[in-house]
């Protein structure tokens, strides 16, 4: 059974810091691409950061730039993603995703999602 699931959200304060971890499993994680999106009230769901399967490259978006790190364990089957000075606008759903190009389109699973909020 392909599971993706996350941990690591919660409450915290303007300024704050959490870490969110993906933890995989069911599928060979070595060879998909992983990525964070978010679900804010009233917005469509963004990127936020993603890693390459295998050569580590990694993409931020310009919104958590200098603030969000996102790194992965591919002997563990985990990426994190380090958010620091977080604020407000970071409160979202957090969603895990794993993908990989197939013949056709893409091979792709989404963990259930874990709440950010940050406070004021």
């Amino acid at each position: 059974e392909v599971q993706l699931v996350e941990s690591g959200g919660g409450l915290v304060q303007v300024g704050g810091s959490l870490r969110l971890s993906c933890a995989a499993s069911g599928f060979s994680f070595d060879d998909y691409g992983i990525g964070w999106f978010r679900d804010a009230p009233g917005k469509e769901r963004e990127v936020v950061s993603c890693i390459s399967s295998r050569d580590g490259h990694t993409y931020l978006a310009n919104s958590v730039k200098d603030r969000f790190t996102i790194s992965r364990d591919n002997g563990k089957n985990t990426v994190d993603l380090q958010m620091n000075s977080l604020k407000p606008e970071d409160t979202a759903v957090y969603y895990c995703n794993a993908r990989k190009p197939i013949w056709g389109g893409l091979d792709e699973y989404w963990g259930q999602g874990t709440q950010v909020t940050v406070s004021s």
